[in-house]
């Protein structure tokens, strides 16, 4: 029997439906938000998996794009790999509901979002997040939620409770605020270089607003919730546990007790091998090394609370030494390189034409995106060996947290007229290698001339907690990340947050930690900054001589079909010739790119000569098309002729058109007239006059005197010796 609910959200009705679609899945929501629908189910696997030690979630998010009547652009017409934007949505429903799920759960739970409805006001990626945490609670799958989320902007300087998609492009502020009743489980942001102070206002009106949410989801399980299955509890054996504590927790203390990582490795590394030695007759390698990383886990912990500081013996606000390099690759248009402690990330700047931006075949307003940050993680900057494949989503997702930090400083189209990719190769990793990209990429773009705003600073912030007992870490290494409880990446300029992202164990995180983190990255950021602006203070002046020139140039809307031409056809002609690109908007801008300076001239030449129109007064050089017996054609632009009448082929007296030019000459001349039918007259003799009254000199026409004898008409001898006379002005008749 179908059950369903609703509440007000931001001025607009928010219904959770159940019992009605996929019926047979463990349980099955949808959630409509203005004319937005999306479809959640879930089902999971009636077995434990016996090889698992985690608890194997999958959520998948699957873009229909019959959604918003559109018709798929590829080949087969039909929807394939999971979109970028797909990816990231995904991401954010497993990064809020992961924390919630009981650690003892072992059997495979899949998560499948499918959004039927868009109306491109209402995002669906935040009714994914409820309607899943909703499918959760009324399914068998033990779960400590409810959550619930919300997202936040600030237009006209007020906080805005769920934006619609228009208004988020104005907003100075986009926050998804995850949280059950109690407390934050995820945070989501990008940012115009906003202060710490709204962020934290934002975030307490996400949870507040969350509450209604809440209140909805537990309604229903009310109603129609399903009993909760009992999990086969997955415990270390009290006796392996034991032993591991006797003979190994002493030495393990130790181990983390060392400040250079590479002995604190070797000593941890040493008591697992000898653990599985001592235990291997009574336990399996997978029970041993289990319960010494239970101990590890404590004695990590136990250490930095006791100390307040990290492991490697920094104060709990220390950052890792900081080196910064640019410049160092000679080939590409920007480089620069990241290293802060052992974690080092290179990024590569690459500029192109604007019609190189990337096409989105997705469900967003945006069909085109001319920014892009790529991120990398091959196996070699973690000392391993793992088969190298396509990016996965953890790739996309640092990728895109990244290139989220760095918009706000990116120059527009307006004031940069390319497309610009940056592509973050992590080299060694421990640590925060998504914030080391962005620091590298704030780098490589100044180095390759892009003229940012200012640049931007990335840091990774922790957190140990033990009851009241907590302590904030200021940029985290690999191991601190692995047994703490908070890794919440901030990045931001001197003037502000640009992009945040909460992940933590707990099952909520409070408001007090929050904000003394926000405010303890903030200090690291001016850190940060002043190490990137020592290494380079702005951006180059110059690009890089192998980076394509951009030259923007108008034309009237109306010519633009001819520059066009059938098919594509003169376009191409031009652009095969020069090897440039051209890209042309409706507005008539035209832009040029190419690191030739001369073939970028001569296609301007070329694009300017298809659509300008001949005008009074000026001088062309053309062509000569035909003869008659009263004057010459010469085709001055593209398309457009006039006629040269015999009497102004030259400054003296002409009795025959074929004595002064032939089909095929250049010649220089001048519009004197464009009647009222549009006929064009033109006038070699102006230019002839013009020239003399410069240089002081009477200038006269030798076109024929420049022909082979055998060829030459015969000349009275007044004409030939106007030609001897003549003969060093011949330049003038091209």
């Amino acid at each position: 029997m179908p059950q369903s609910g609703q509440c007000t959200v931001g001025g607009r009705v928010l219904t959770i439906e159940t019992g009605k679609l996929a019926t047979q899945a463990d349980s099955a929501v949808t959630v409509r938000y203005g004319d937005t629908v999306v479809l959640v189910t879930v089902c999971f696997s009636d077995e434990p998996r016996e090889d698992a030690d985690f608890v194997t979630l999958t959520v998948d998010y699957e873009e229909r794009l019959y959604a918003v009547g559109k018709i798929p652009g590829s080949f087969i017409r039909r929807e394939g790999r999971p979109s970028e934007e797909a990816v990231l949505a995904g991401r954010l429903t497993d990064r809020s509901l992961r924390p919630l799920f009981d650690k003892s759960l072992r059997n495979d739970v899949q998560i499948v979002i499918t959004v039927l409805s868009t109306d491109q006001e209402n995002d669906p990626d935040i009714l994914a997040l409820n309607g899943a945490s909703a499918a959760l609670k009324l399914s068998a799958i033990p779960f400590g939620g409810p959550v619930a989320a919300v997202r936040i902007g600030c237009l006209n300087g007020s906080l805005v409770l769920n934006p619609t998609l228009p208004q988020i492009n104005d907003s100075l502020l986009d926050l998804v605020v995850a949280s059950t009743r109690e407390a934050i489980v995820m945070i989501e942001a990008g940012a115009k270089e906003v202060s710490e102070d709204l962020i934290l206002e934002a975030i307490q009106l996400g949870h507040q607003a969350n509450q209604e949410l809440l209140e909805l989801q537990e309604t229903l399980h009310q109603a129609c919730g399903k009993p909760k299955m009992d999990l086969k509890a997955v415990e270390i054996s009290p006796e392996l546990r034991a032993a591991c504590l006797s003979e190994f927790g002493e030495r393990l203390t130790r181990a983390v007790s060392y400040t250079e990582r590479a002995k604190r490795e070797e000593a941890i590394e040493a008591v697992k091998k000898e653990a599985i030695e001592r235990f291997k007759e009574s336990f399996t390698d997978g029970e041993i090394i289990a319960a010494v990383e239970d101990q590890l886990r404590k004695a990590v912990r136990t250490r930095i609370l006791q100390s307040k500081r990290h492991l490697d013996g920094r104060q709990s606000y220390e950052i890792r030494p900081i080196s910064c390099e640019v410049g160092l690759l000679p080939r590409t248009h920007g480089s620069g390189l990241f290293t802060r402690g052992l974690t080092q990330v290179l990024t590569i700047t690459t500029l192109g034409s604007l019609r190189q931006e990337q096409l989105l075949d997705g469900l967003g307003l945006a069909e085109t995106k001319r920014f892009m940050h790529h991120y990398n993680f091959p196996p070699f900057s973690t000392g391993e060996v793992k088969r190298l494949g396509s990016p996965g989503r953890r790739e996309i997702g640092h990728g895109a947290l990244a290139e989220r930090a760095l918009i706000p400083v990116v120059p527009s189209e307006e004031e940069f007229a390319y497309t610009i990719r940056l592509v973050s190769e992590v080299l060694s990793s421990n640590g925060s290698t998504s914030m080391a990209s962005v620091c590298s990429s704030s780098l490589a773009l100044m180095d390759a001339g892009v003229p940012i705003k200012a640049p931007v600073a990335g840091i990774a912030m922790g957190l140990v907690t033990d009851g009241d007992d907590y302590v904030v870490l200021t940029d985290i290494e690999g191991i601190e990340d692995a047994y703490g409880d908070m890794d919440f990446k901030v990045a931001g300029t001197s003037q502000g947050i640009t992009a945040l992202q909460l992940d933590i164990k707990l099952k909520g995180i409070s408001y007090r930690i929050l904000a003394e983190a926000i405010k303890q990255a903030r200090s690291a950021h001016f850190e940060i900054l002043d190490k990137l602006q020592h290494t380079l203070s702005t951006s180059r002046a110059e690009l890089s001589p192998y980076a394509p020139k951009m030259h923007k140039i108008s034309i009237d809307p109306s010519k633009i079909g001819t520059l066009i031409g059938p098919g594509g056809k003169t376009i191409r002609s031009i652009i095969d010739e020069t090897k440039v690109t051209i890209d042309v908007e409706n507005d008539g801008t035209v832009i040029i790119g190419s690191p030739d300076k001369e073939a970028a001239q001569k296609a301007i030449d070329r694009v300017l000569s298809l659509t300008q129109d001949v005008e009074v007064g000026n001088v062309y050089t053309g062509k000569v098309t035909r003869l008659t017996n009263f004057g010459a054609f010469v085709e001055v632009l593209p398309g457009k002729e006039g006629l040269v009448h015999i009497s102004e082929l030259a400054d003296y007296h002409v009795s025959r058109v074929e004595n002064v030019v032939k089909v095929g000459d250049e010649i220089m001349v001048k519009v004197i007239e464009i009647d009222h039918l549009g006929r064009i007259n033109l006038s070699r003799r102006a230019v002839f006059e013009e020239l003399a009254q410069v240089r002081g000199v009477r200038v006269m026409d030798s076109t024929a005197a420049g022909r082979p004898k055998s060829k030459q008409p015969k000349r009275s001898p007044a004409a030939q010796q106007r030609g001897d006379r003549d003969n060093w002005r011949r330049r003038f008749n091209r």
